[in-house]
């Protein structure tokens, strides 16, 4: 058989115009990088945990891991009880079960919101100024004694005219102690309520950046959450999708959308029967907050159930099966934060994630593995598939689903392999041809 032709290679454009589009084109170069860098890279906490300020104590987080095992002994001491309430798998069941009982020994909650706002209420200006100042020496003292979570931080009073003073003070208290007490620590995050408008984001902004000149800080080091519980959030009056905006107005310092579940149902004249996190209302909102934040580095947080797992086995029971299925509802939607509001909520927070990413860990790792090596397979695989393929992993790594030895067992990658293919560089080609898998 003879050697295949060389195919001649004939152009036409004049020389330059590359250089014309490039010219043409760097604005809008610019403008993208800087509006939509991509996620940061760095842990998402699987929920938040809210704890009113007056009720933090030293032993909070381990409380809260105590009174979690003890439901679980109370009312699911095993892996078949649990995987009979929840309707786990048979291969599924112990090593989820083992799992959930591993983590509220170890790492009970991921992320702690020392609230002051709803789940505070009003006080008197002193008896705030005194719990602010005690959540800061806590918060401190318990990074110095590694028993904090990953992340801490205050959820403030919104910037609304009433309580605008009050909420500006508390932050400054909170903040100005953490400062006291050795400085800002690692994990910290700020979530400012009940935002209606890009201005109110701009005035959180200017207040962190004061804050920053005060103490000498870097400029940005202080970042913050923006919660959607209103309607004018997420729809402007003039039709616009509001909450794109709000991100923009953050000047880079958003790190999340948080959805507030009952706030929002309300606003929209939802009966406090059908307040929940899979109501079409709520569905919608997260959907609009979920195409502004892609791309932006700012992560979309689910809200939370008001129905608590106490009371009798039974209760106990339908409040786990309606936490996780709403838990896996978000998951498959791509929210892969919540909120919990009691002890009780943590195993089947656990079990439904570890559950999710358990049950697709040997289809993804495969996938990966074949995509990396080019291999065949029954499916078409593409660079933005691989994005998925190995986020999936990487957040199972993260929370404890899965162990960094199987992972490697069955993928043979790294976890800098799977970080490259989850955020593969900017500027390398995208659309380069899919490798089947």
């Amino acid at each position: 058989m003879g050697q295949s032709r060389q195919e001649k290679v004939v152009t036409s454009l004049a020389a330059g115009v590359g250089e014309e589009i490039d010219t043409l084109l760097a604005r809008v170069d610019a403008e993208l990088a800087r509006r939509y860098p991509g996620d940061p890279g760095t842990r998402q906490p699987v929920h938040t945990v809210y704890v009113p300020g007056d009720a933090l104590t030293a032993g909070t987080v381990r409380d809260w891991g105590r009174q979690a095992r003890a439901l679980l002994d109370a009312h699911a001491p095993d892996a078949a009880a649990l995987a009979a309430v929840l309707g786990l798998a048979d291969d599924l069941a112990e090593p989820v079960y083992a799992r959930v009982r591993a983590k509220l020994e170890r790492e009970p909650v991921e992320d702690l919101r020392i609230d002051f706002e709803d789940g505070y209420g009003l006080r008197p200006d002193a008896e705030e100024d005194e719990h602010a100042a005690r959540a800061a020496r806590l918060v401190a003292e318990a990074h110095t004694a590694g028993t904090a979570p990953p992340y801490t931080g205050i959820r403030m009073k919104c910037l609304e005219a009433a309580v605008r003073a009050r909420g500006i003070r508390t932050l400054d208290v909170f903040l100005t102690g953490l400062i006291e007490h050795g400085g800002l620590p690692g994990g910290l995050l700020l979530t400012l309520p009940k935002v209606t408008c890009p201005e109110q984001v701009t005035a959180m902004v200017r207040l962190l950046e004061a804050f920053e000149r005060t103490h000498g800080l870097p400029a940005g080091r202080l970042g913050f959450e923006i919660q959607i519980e209103t309607s004018q959030a997420i729809l402007a009056a003039d039709g616009t999708a509001t909450v794109a905006r709000l991100i923009q107005a953050a000047e880079g310092r958003a790190t999340g959308l948080h959805y507030g579940t009952f706030d929002y149902s309300a606003c929209l004249g939802v009966s406090a029967a059908h307040q929940a996190g899979d109501h079409p209302v709520a569905d919608h909102a997260k959907a609009v907050m979920q195409v502004a934040a892609a791309g932006t580095g700012v992560r979309v947080s689910d809200g939370s159930t008001n129905v608590l797992p106490v009371g009798s086995t039974r209760q106990v029971h339908d409040a786990w099966r309606l936490h996780y299925g709403l838990t896996r509802r978000a998951l498959a939607r791509a929210y892969y934060q919540g909120w919990d509001l009691h002890p009780g909520h943590l195993p089947t927070r656990y079990a439904a994630v570890f559950a999710f990413y358990r049950e697709g860990f040997e289809q993804a790792a495969d996938r990966l593995t074949r995509y990396a090596h080019r291999s065949g397979g029954a499916v078409l695989d593409e660079p933005a598939t691989a994005r998925a393929l190995s986020g999936h992993l990487l957040r199972g790594l993260d929370c404890g689903a899965l162990d960094t030895a199987e992972v490697a067992r069955r993928t043979g990658l790294t976890r800098a392999d799977l970080e490259s293919f989850a955020a593969p560089h900017r500027g390398t080609p995208t659309a380069s041809a899919p490798w089947p898998s």
